[in-house]
């Protein structure tokens, strides 16, 4: 018995691995099937303009997020001061926003046509208005206002777990508490830093909304262009090779800054008690923080709301409670199927702890990092040759175009792929609690085989599968890529409405599909970060 149930274990994680190698070897094999007029177009028109605009936009938006949420980190973390309780967990809202929505709310806001440069233009003659922000430097402000929670997070908790020792030592150097920041704190949180960044910039070679809203040319843009604007297949493959290849070096960079976090961890008796602030120091930093997060997130949601209420009796209700209905439908099924897939990784992993395991549910759990344009061609291309086999085996005649593709089932397993490794963190997490004494307790019962899930795992695991559903539930409906290219063309969802109306710069209409996500993602933010809060 034991032995099969190694077995069904292994065949299980295979089975989930295979879900991510297939489309990853659709894609990376493009690299050995050059077509040369594909790639004479690519290096003549696309390719340089590609590479530029990517290396800059990840370098801009590096320095952007180090900047951001380092700072706010290091205030937060070592000093008491206004609201600073409040901030500490308050700054995480922005993970709620969309980087999409936070690009069309500052295009509404700050573009020529838009109300403050209208303002300027009217009431003090400024006939430029404010400086053109649809361009490079907008987007990297935009994306840094988005992605620096990754890097607050994780600097905030090194930061915390140095004790005192970064201020004692400057101190006993004759540093100011900013020399002490810029030489010695930011040395000893260099991995949780590194790590954190290396997350922002992977959600930077996979946007696709806030880079398409600001009509900014990357990787990303280009795949959705080839394919749905100019109906090549094989040009989306060829730079879905590319992108992803960048996205996997990324990967290993990311696990390798993870390798010295533990090195200057402190211990929780050492940590360090936060100084009060006084004077007009308190003030600068808590502008500063309110700032940042007015920005990030009060500025949008705000104007999000203005937006509904101006145009309150021009709403399609009905159209929009049906693409709520479309978005959340998918989500709960796509949120249920990935905890399932998740909940049996994890058993599989309790029943075998072996090296094959180990290493095939890590392949099976890098879908989280491939961007959702280079999944949904990944995915598109065996779908669409097994409905060619099919419909020709089954001769079912040349009306017949499409059996699995284009349809939920595939767009569901699009999202499995792309968020398992999201619904598994939280369910391994969990299964940690669950002790090998317990299981044993049970088999001396008489209680084996699958009523133990049902009777032991499941009950203690229903914490975590819920958070799991949670988390999963909000991605899904934040995702676009996916959502765009392998919807069925009658199957309409806020992410997609959000996208329409961007591209023809119609923001207000876009506004309440918009604060509907927002508002649904809010719900885990302030849920996880309040927990971190109260641990403290």
């Amino acid at each position: 018995m034991g032995n099969l149930t190694v077995l069904l274990s292994r065949l299980w994680v295979v089975l989930c691995a295979f879900l991510v190698v297939v489309p990853v070897l659709v894609i990376v094999s493009a690299l050995g099937k050059f077509d040369q007029e594909i790639w004479d177009y690519l290096l003549d028109y696309q390719l340089p303009l590609l590479v530029k605009n990517t290396i800059i936009l990840a370098i801009g938006v590096a320095v952007g997020v180090l900047f951001l949420g380092t700072t706010t980190a290091w205030l937060l973390a070592m000093y008491r001061f206004p609201l600073s309780k409040t901030l500490s967990w308050a700054m995480m809202l922005p993970l709620a926003v969309p980087a999409y929505v936070l690009a069309f709310v500052q295009l509404g806001l700050f573009e020529y046509s838009a109300p403050i440069s209208t303002y300027l233009r009217e009431t003090y003659g400024f006939e430029q208005g404010l400086p053109d922000i649809r361009n490079g430097v907008g987007l990297t402000i935009v994306m840094s206002l988005a992605f620096y929670p990754y890097v607050y997070l994780l600097a905030k908790n090194a930061f915390g777990s140095m004790g005192s020792r970064a201020l004692e030592v400057g101190a006993s150097l004759g540093l100011s508490p900013v020399q002490s920041f810029i030489k010695i704190a930011l040395p000893m949180a260099r991995p949780w830093i590194a790590g954190g960044l290396m997350l922002a910039l992977m959600e930077v070679l996979a946007d696709f909304g806030a880079v398409s809203i600001f009509g900014y040319d990357t990787f990303t843009t280009a795949i959705y262009e080839s394919w749905f604007g100019f109906f090549s297949i094989e040009t989306a493959k060829q730079l879905a090779s590319l992108l992803i290849l960048a996205v996997f070096v990324m990967v290993a960079l990311e696990e390798w800054t993870r390798r010295g976090r533990r090195f200057e961890e402190a211990g929780r008796g050492n940590h360090y008690t936060p100084k009060t602030l006084t004077g007009i120091g308190k003030y600068l930093a808590m502008g500063w923080c309110l700032l940042v997060l007015g920005l990030a997130f009060f500025v949008p949601v705000i104007q999000l709301i203005i937006w509904i209420v101006q145009t309150w009796q021009g709403i399609d209700w009905q159209e929009t409670a049906m693409q709520a209905y479309h978005s959340v439908s998918v989500a709960i099924v796509a949120s249920v199927v990935v905890t399932l897939f998740a909940l049996l990784i994890a058993l599989a992993q309790r029943q075998d702890g072996g090296r094959f395991t180990f290493f095939t549910t890590k392949l099976a759990l890098m879908g989280y990092a491939i961007p959702g344009t280079v999944l949904a061609v990944g995915v598109f291309v065996p779908v669409a040759y097994v409905d060619n086999v099919l419909i020709e085996w089954l001769n079912l005649g040349e009306e017949t175009t499409a059996i699995f593709k284009g349809t939920l089932g595939v767009m569901i397993v699009a999202y499995l792929i792309r968020f398992l490794a999201l619904g598994s963190s939280s369910v391994s997490a969990g299964m940690e609690r669950v002790k090998p004494s317990l299981i044993e307790a049970s088999h001396s019962l008489g209680v084996s085989g699958l009523p133990v899930i049902w009777r032991v795992y499941l009950p203690m695991l229903k914490g975590a599968m819920g958070v799991s559903l949670l988390m999963v539930f909000v991605d899904v409906m934040k995702e676009m890529p996916i959502t765009l290219m392998m919807r069925p063309s009658d199957w309409d969802m806020l992410a997609v409405r959000i996208h329409a109306f961007t591209m023809e710069g119609i923001y207000d209409r876009a506004s309440l599909p918009a604060l509907l996500i927002v508002v649904v993602g809010l719900v885990p933010v302030i849920w996880f970060s309040r927990l971190g809060q109260n641990d403290k």
